[in-house]
């Protein structure tokens, strides 16, 4: 009988080794020499094909091979840890030699002395979430919870565009940092911020894989060298407002562009709002007495968006749909106007205003409120930064108006004295006139 209770051609030894005996024996030989694992002895092993084919090395107590009854063979250790008989495949006869495989055995058997499970650790390396495992959790568990549904979009994108492609049938543990910085180099050649954007998705994702006890160690997205991204940011002068007003007024004239999307555009001009707050803003957030927008939820949450009075007098006169709750309806029933970008194009080519984004007239709002002398809190204020060092990018522009009051007082100064002054002489025995 065999370890596993099996009629076949061998004997158990008081070590708990089955060993094969030569073809046609039923006894032990009197000269019976246990086998050390050869090539020309484990390629002479038949295949059973009711159950699997066992044998031991008598050189090295614990490395055995297995015959499949495929033909299969494949080497691998016996060991006992935490009480119990374990197997850890080392690899595939043919692949590996007898003497390599000895020698993987022989580190294997040297990491169970030191207390390791090799087959434990090889269970959990196969049972591994890959990082397209990893991703298709993050956007269920933390950005359909924690996100806006752009931002959730902007992730599944970036996950389904760059990170997958690259990593996805990458093994959560086994993703090293040079993995990570290839596919960010690779990234990086033709959309540097692109990749920087991705290596932060990334990131997350590890950090969550690491909180959740999917990984172990250190994100190896730390410590890798972002690509340098050139600010894209653009403020239009007072003299390519004028040329946006009248490529404004002249699109409004063509039927194909809604008069809705241009109202949009106009207000964003108007308002400093972001894009996404104002194409899907609805009358009910619309407040004519306070004069502002009181939005329910934003990209910063709760937000007041205080309006000037020529930004009042433009939603006042733009006729509403019934049945549709959006300031700037779409065409679809019911539904917002979405997206402005073709209509905006339009709009900055015949301007001259090549390049310019929809954003930019956010800038453009700011530039203007720094330009007229307002502080750099109350320009934050309105726009709904949370950050101060978000606002900052406008410092520059906040010191025109200083600037013009140093010359204004400068000018004065070198006036004065530049004049040469006039002295009255009185001679003496002259009395003063009452």
């Amino acid at each position: 009988m065999n370890p596993h209770g099996h009629k076949a051609r061998g004997i158990l030894s008081p070590r708990g080794h089955y060993y094969l005996l030569p073809r046609g024996s039923t006894q032990l030989p009197r000269d019976f020499i246990m086998p050390k694992l050869t090539k020309r002895f484990i390629d002479s092993l038949s295949p059973d094909p009711k159950r699997d084919v066992w044998a031991w090395d008598s050189e090295m107590p614990g490395l055995g091979i297995r015959v499949k009854p495929s033909g299969r063979k494949s080497y691998l250790v016996q060991y006992r840890s935490e009480g119990r008989t374990r197997r850890c495949t080392i690899g595939p006869h043919g692949s590996l030699t007898p003497a390599a495989a000895r020698r993987q055995a022989k580190v294997l058997l040297a990491n169970v002395a030191q207390g390791g499970n090799p087959s434990q650790k090889r269970k959990e390396k196969l049972k591994a979430s890959t990082i397209a495992e990893l991703g298709r959790r993050y956007l269920s568990e933390h950005a359909a919870v924690k996100k806006k549904a752009s931002s959730y979009k902007r992730d599944k994108r970036l996950i389904e565009r760059f990170i997958n492609p690259h990593l996805g049938s990458h093994k959560i543990n086994a993703l090293t940092r040079a993995d990570v910085a290839r596919v960010h180099n690779t990234i990086g050649q033709d959309t540097p911020i692109q990749a920087n954007r991705t290596l932060a998705m990334l990131s997350k994702m590890l950090t969550l894989a690491i909180q959740w006890g999917l990984m172990q160690g250190d994100n190896p997205c730390k410590h890798i060298e972002r690509f340098k991204e050139r600010k894209r940011e653009h403020y239009l002068s007072t003299k390519e407002i004028g040329r946006l007003g009248a490529a404004l007024s002249k699109t409004e004239k063509n039927s194909r562009t809604s008069p809705y999307a241009i109202a949009a555009i106009r207000f964003l001009l108007l308002s400093g709002a972001m894009v996404g707050e104002i194409v899907s803003l609805k009358w009910a957030w619309v407040s004519f007495e306070r004069s502002c927008l009181v939005l329910p939820d934003s990209k910063t949450g709760k937000k007041i968006i205080p309006l000037a009075a020529s930004a009042i007098e433009l939603l006042a006169t733009l006729p509403r749909i019934a049945g549709n709750p959006h300031v700037f309806p779409g065409t679809k029933f019911g539904k917002p106007i979405g997206d402005i970008k073709g209509a905006w194009e339009r709009v900055r080519d015949l301007a001259g205003l090549p390049g310019t984004r929809l954003h930019d007239l956010r800038h453009s709002w700011a530039s203007q409120a720094a330009a007229a002398g307002l502080s750099l809190p109350i320009i934050g204020a309105v726009l709904g930064h949370t950050e101060p060092a978000t606002t900052a990018r406008y410092s520059h522009l906040a010191n025109d108006p200083l600037i013009a009051a140093a010359n204004l007082v400068g000018d004065k100064i070198t006036e004065a004295l530049s004049k040469e002054p006039t002295e009255k002489v009185v001679k003496l025995g002259e009395r003063r006139e009452k």
